[in-house]
């Protein structure tokens, strides 16, 4: 191990010998007694060396052995450090010119997973992990692009047709690509987000990609998560496949549920429950199934909300693989374009569904076994 004290946490002096690391209270830490030598030791717990180089330089600069390991052991303690060594090893999986991008999310993963190494065990697991986006819409595009760049190995954004002027928007397609293939579109998108250099092409998915960690599935229309959605859920569920409903509906933005097959309430959960609440729902279902690609509705879906309902997808699809339960999990998050307010809604389990009838070995979030 190479201690580092983490380098998101910013060095402020409370008073002459006071030290404070971090400014959010959950984080910031105090090393009281600070005098030029402590200083000069806590200057050198940059990543560079080992503890027992620690040690020996601490020395040179009058401290004694015991003293120093003192320190070193009252930091580790506070969470303030992290192991630089294993930090370097996961990002040399990454190539050169993603290394960098990476910096700020790597600096977050440690304080949210905040024991030495953690950071890095956590950004190891989604660099193995291989998530496809059923959608490049307004939302679809601009997911996959935030998780390629938050260290996904492997994005995969699914979709047919070419590129209209209500598919793109901030985070995700251009109106430059307006009339591409969708599928094209966004792959290069995904591409351009891992900090590929301009001009190298972006290589070719193969013909048989391995089964997917996650699904994300994000229809263009919002309500196609009721009609064609609900049916790639139901083959992700006889799979064992986690997956995440994310859209805009009319003027709400909905991320969840985030269903893991076996062991939470899924899509059809939802579908029956509102059935419950209103009996002319399956009437209602059905019209929306057989309201065809002719229709001349145009659906609503404000380019903000947009924009934030990816971002949020694309993190609780972080926080799924990271091995933390995102609030979409046995529920969803409804972002309002009327007052910008988010709110989570529970679902349980449905006891006409079903889905919970076997149960069905869960992805990476083993908290679900």
């Amino acid at each position: 191990m190479r201690p580092v004290i983490k380098p998101a946490l910013s060095r402020l002096w409370r008073e002459k010998q006071t030290l404070q690391f971090g400014t959010v209270r959950r984080h910031a830490r105090l090393i009281e007694g600070v005098d030029r030598r402590l200083s000069g030791f806590l200057e050198l717990v940059d990543g560079s060396r080992d503890g027992p180089a620690l040690v020996a330089a601490g020395q040179k600069l009058g401290l004694s052995a015991e003293y120093c390991q003192a320190v070193l052991d009252s930091l580790g303690g506070s969470e303030l450090l992290d192991d630089a060594q294993a930090l370097r090893d996961v990002l040399e999986l990454y190539p050169p010119a993603r290394r960098d991008l990476l910096g700020p999310d790597v600096s977050s993963l440690s304080l949210v997973h905040p024991a030495p190494g953690e950071a890095a065990t956590v950004l190891h697991g989604r660099v193995r992990a291989r998530v496809e986006v059923r959608g490049a819409g307004r939302i679809g595009a601009a997911v996959g692009a935030a998780l390629a760049a938050g260290g996904i190995g492997e994005v995969a954004v699914l979709d047919r047709g070419r590129v209209a002027a209500r598919d793109c928007a901030p985070g995700g397609l251009p109106p430059g690509d307006i009339g591409r293939l969708r599928s094209t579109a966004a792959r290069e998108l995904v591409h351009r987000a891992t900090g590929a250099p301009v001009g190298e092409r972006y290589r070719r998915p193969p013909t048989a990609p391995p089964p997917p960690t996650l699904v994300v599935l994000a229809p263009r229309d919002g309500s196609a998560a009721y009609t064609g959605a609900a049916v790639d859920a139901q083959e992700l569920m006889r799979a064992g496949i986690p997956h995440l409903y994310t859209g805009v509906l009319e003027h709400l933005g909905v991320v969840g549920p985030l269903v893991v097959p076996g062991a939470s309430a899924c899509g059809s959960c939802a579908t029956l429950a509102r059935r419950d609440e209103d009996e002319a729902w399956p009437r209602l279902l059905a019209q929306l199934i057989d309201e065809g690609p002719g229709r001349a509705r145009l659906p609503a879906c404000d380019g903000a909300v947009a924009a934030s309902v990816a971002g949020l997808a694309a993190l609780h699809v972080q926080l799924y693989l990271d091995g933390v339960l995102p609030p979409s999990v046995d529920g969803w998050c409804e972002l309002s374009a009327a007052d910008g307010m988010v709110r989570r809604l529970r679902l349980r389990s449905h006891p006409d569904c079903g889905c919970l009838w076997q149960s069905v070995t869960p992805g990476r979030a083993g908290t679900m076994a």
